[in-house]
């Protein structure tokens, strides 16, 4: 009895409890726990800092001229929400946020079908596959000034190289930058076209940390190819899915390149988005009130989809 005794009175002496309890280590876990915090605290403390000077100033900045009637000189006289309620109240306002709903959702939707058929593809055995990965790379490595050029010269004109080959197949020469209802479809088809290898690459990531084993076990209870689909490929990769989605709806949402380099928001305004209206409010109305004010629209709205879809990424990173 007496050996079990010291025994234990070893055993605690040498994990540092003292004879009359467990409050050694305890205390000491809450002061390294508190120390830690602490050095946390203070080594965050200038970036965080640095960050609110850089994004704190012109935020507030913004606030003011949302509620001024001013110019880009002068902050003009204090209105309230009046800008917010002119913004609102504008016909103009309500047929860019049409057409930025329907960008994004083409954007963020078809690029993330064409990425994860290409990230599927790429998974099997084709031949040459790293050189293929690197061609379909070059949509989004190659600067969009080039890119939109080289879509201008491809439909631009009814003498581009598409609208001929369309009027050599008899199917009449469409003018996909001058009608309005096309002018729409090629930018969305042109944002899906520059936004897919980002998918592919998400998709390709996240598939790479799923085992092979899942799928051989699947198939040896009898799943068909559907059903891996389906019930393991899409679970497994449902993080990463909606990380992307958050990320391209803020690309799409604030995408002022693709639309006004390809169309400059025309045909009469067809594909004008909200930050090419606002664009146009501030720098050729001279209206900064109103333009900031849909700028903060904007920026209300993508926090909310924000945090809707990060909701999703906690649910699925629990389950």
């Amino acid at each position: 009895m007496a050996l079990i005794t010291a025994q234990s009175g070893l055993s605690r002496a040498r994990r540092g409890v003292a004879p009359g309890g467990a409050g050694g280590p305890a205390n000491r876990k809450s002061k390294l726990s508190a120390q830690t915090s602490r050095t946390f605290f203070w080594l965050l403390l200038p970036s965080v800092v640095l960050l609110v000077l850089i994004h704190g100033y012109p935020l507030i900045h913004a606030g003011v001229q949302a509620t001024h009637d001013g110019s880009l000189i002068q902050t003009g006289n204090f209105v309230g929400g009046e800008n917010f309620a002119t913004v609102l109240s504008s016909p103009a306002f309500w047929k860019a946020a049409q057409f930025t709903l329907m960008f994004t959702i083409v954007g963020v939707f078809g690029s993330w079908l064409v990425g994860l058929g290409l990230a599927l593809l790429l998974r099997t055995k084709i031949p040459a596959g790293g050189t293929f990965k690197v061609l379909l790379l070059l949509p989004w490595v190659v600067p969009i000034v080039v890119s939109s050029t080289a879509w201008n010269w491809l439909v631009a004109t009814p003498d581009s190289l598409i609208p001929s080959l369309f009027r050599n197949l008899g199917l009449g020469t469409p003018l996909f930058l001058a009608d309005p209802n096309l002018a729409a479809i090629t930018v969305m088809v042109f944002k899906v076209w520059v936004s897919f290898p980002f998918m592919m690459m998400m998709i390709s990531a996240a598939l790479a940390s799923v085992d092979t084993t899942v799928y051989e076990a699947a198939s040896m209870d009898g799943a068909t190819r559907w059903q891996q689909f389906s019930q393991i490929t899409l679970p497994l990769i449902a993080r990463s899915t909606y990380i992307s989605w958050i990320l391209m709806t803020i690309f799409c949402v604030n995408d002022f390149p693709t639309i006004y380099l390809l169309t400059g928001g025309g045909p009469v305004s067809a594909t004008t988005s909200l930050v090419v209206l606002a664009y146009r409010t501030v720098f050729q109305d001279f209206a900064t009130g109103p333009g900031v004010a849909i700028a903060f629209l904007m920026t209300m709205t993508l926090v909310v989809i924000s945090v809707l879809l990060y909701r999703q990424i906690r649910k699925s990173s629990v389950e």
